[in-house]
């Protein structure tokens, strides 16, 4: 089954009914309502191929929520089509269901009063799998989540980052081909963070599985996803990768290396000039709007010289997706 997304034109728009002031302006509305139409997604095109994670990023009220909605099957496009795992989601929505795993920030989909096992089970049987991969899952998912610590626990006796385990072994438990995530590690702290890190990275190293993502952690982005969607105001603005994001808005870095013997002479390369030098150190930034990343400029550097030591310093993926932003709104 392909774990494919593919999203063409897909739009949403909601209509709204203005209310006026005063109590004559409320009498208006009710009598002749006035209704205004809020374009939460416009025409957004993109594709997620089976074993990637994408990180769909925007900032608050940019449509991202609303464009999983729509790929769930929660919500019907106004216009456009999308398909996951080949399905179209609002047209066939327990089939869809049963293609995909999600994870909404606080929200839970176990059931509050039971024990985390027992919720465990119950989906199980929802999705019909047969006990005996239930198990086997339970038992990878607990190696990697700790899940069995804290298992027999009611679901409302939980931590955050105990919960959101709980949640990420119940969306897979049925072995979905696409997963959404929606804010999944929000308020978390650092150490259970890095958890579900690993985690997401094995089920889309290992296991093949879609990822679409969202979140305001660039952290997060930058150690998970090697892809990023931005919209803002519910239109597309940017589609590439970490790397080429990094050259369009994070243009100042920096490589400094000791070179082995001070005497060497040390000549500009294809997009890296030589900002300055200090006998056996030297510092190489970028040069022109050809210039590579930090890291591609780190193995030429490597390559052309003989260095005893290197360091490298960048843009923060937090100021390169502000600049992105910025970019995105004078556009």
């Amino acid at each position: 089954m392909s774990g494919s997304i593919e999203v063409r034109g897909l739009s949403r728009t909601f209509h709204t009914t203005v209310r006026r002031p005063g109590f004559t302006g409320t009498l208006r509305s009710l009598v002749d309502p006035e209704r205004v139409a809020k374009h939460a997604v416009q025409d957004i095109t993109f594709d997620v191929a089976p074993g990637e994670l994408l990180a769909l990023l925007g900032p608050n009220g940019a449509g991202k929520s609303t464009t999983i909605k729509m790929l769930t099957g929660i919500l019907t496009p106004t216009s456009g089509e999308c398909r996951v795992a080949g399905v179209v989601p609002y047209q066939e929505r327990e089939r869809n269901a049963r293609n995909i795993g999600a994870v909404f920030g606080q929200r839970t989909q176990l059931w509050w009063d039971l024990p985390v096992r027992e919720s465990f089970a119950i989906l199980r049987d929802i999705y019909e799998v047969p006990k005996a991969e239930h198990a086997a899952r339970l038992e990878e998912f607990d190696d990697l989540l700790d899940l069995s610590s804290f298992w027999d626990t009611r679901v409302r006796h939980l931590s955050l980052g105990q919960r959101v385990r709980s949640d990420l072994a119940a969306a897979l438990l049925h072995d979905p081909p696409v997963v959404f995530l929606d804010e999944p590690t929000i308020g978390m702290d650092v150490v259970v963070k890095e958890q579900v890190r690993e985690f997401l990275r094995y089920q889309v190293e290992q296991r093949s599985r879609t990822v679409l993502l969202t979140t305001h952690d660039m952290t997060e982005v930058e150690r998970l996803a090697e892809r990023v969607v931005l919209i803002n105001h519910g239109r597309l603005v940017l589609d590439g990768s970490l790397d080429d994001i990094r050259r369009k808005f994070g243009s100042t870095w920096q490589v400094r290396a000791t070179l082995a013997d001070a005497h060497t002479d040390v000549v500009p390369l294809p997009g890296i000039a030589v900002l300055r030098r200090d006998g056996p150190r030297v510092v190489f930034g970028p040069d022109g709007p050809d210039a590579p990343t930090v890291h591609q400029a780190l193995k030429t550097v490597i390559e052309r010289y003989e260095v005893t030591g290197v360091a490298i310093d960048e843009a923060d993926l937090e100021d390169v997706m502000r600049a992105a932003y910025v970019h995105a709104e004078a556009v």
